[in-house]
């Protein structure tokens, strides 16, 4: 518990002043051995998992012609409960900007805490303001931390105990998407999966400066993972995807779209870039 209201702490402090250009390790990537159980050490607090959410809004092209000065006001509406619900230790939202990277969204905001309730009166608070009266939700993932089954060969602080907390980093842009795998891949051996994850693994430790979110829905959302990739180099991302398709558990693929492309922006900024 304690390990994971630290991360949320520190993540609250650096969130709109961490840009450095060096990027973070990778800390995971691929989906874990859904039929082992998670361990856990006795002599460490249990670890509390993290609810996480990723929602996409669309202004309505009504709010565009509204004048200037209303406008405003509905955005400063809308900032003011997303600052109201940033809590050290036990709610944060990042915000980004997806005009002119999508046709379908203009804004995103992740949210972390620790209940579904809590993110469920978040989110109903901001459609309660004027400026949710004139914003559609295209897409909306649902997700929850957990540790991941493989073993990276990197220290990284969200492996280990530490990896049912989420510490997103300050880079300026985030590739957002929902994963699914084929059944058959889970009907694989443990032993085989692990032999196509360590290719996979491999490829991703050759891109430290691109940092991987991995997020499991089982059960609860109708993807199965939802994967954020923070890089301040797109270029890196691009190669990244570009060559993990030529690896041999991409057969292994089911869908990974929609994908977003996401530039992180504080939030008055973001609804300024609105209109």
């Amino acid at each position: 518990m304690a390990d994971t209201v630290v991360g949320l702490t520190e993540v609250t402090k650096n969130a709109e002043t961490k840009t450095g250009s060096s990027g973070r390790p990778a800390s995971s990537y691929g989906a874990g051995l859904q039929n082992q159980p998670q361990t856990h050490d006795p002599s460490k607090p249990a670890v509390k998992r993290q609810i996480v959410c990723f929602s996409f809004y669309k202004v309505m092209p009504e709010w565009r012609r509204l004048p200037a000065e209303e406008r405003a006001v509905h955005k400063a509406e809308f900032a003011a409960v997303l600052a109201k619900w940033n809590k050290p230790g036990e709610f944060l939202s990042m915000t980004y900007s997806t005009i002119g990277t999508r046709g379908d969204v203009d804004m995103c905001v992740w949210s972390i805490g620790y209940g579904v309730d809590e993110l469920n009166q978040m989110r109903s608070e901001l459609m309660r303001t004027p400026l949710g009266g004139y914003l559609n939700s295209p897409h909306n993932f649902l997700a929850m931390t957990k540790r991941s089954q493989y073993q990276i060969d990197r220290p990284d602080e969200s492996e280990g105990e530490g990896r049912g907390a989420i510490r997103p980093g300050g880079q300026k842009y985030i590739f957002i998407y929902p994963f699914w795998k084929t059944r058959a891949w889970y009907l694989l051996a443990a032993t085989e999966r692990k032999r196509l994850m360590d290719e996979h693994i491999r490829i991703g430790l050759m891109y430290p400066r691109v940092k991987l979110n991995t997020t499991y829905s089982f059960g609860i959302d109708d993807q199965e993972f939802v994967v954020a990739f923070e890089t301040n180099f797109p270029e890196d991302f691009l190669d990244l995807v570009q060559q993990l398709r030529e690896t041999e558990i991409s057969m292994y693929t089911l869908q990974d779209t929609p994908i977003f492309s996401c530039v992180r922006v504080p939030a008055v900024e973001m609804l300024d870039r609105l209109g």
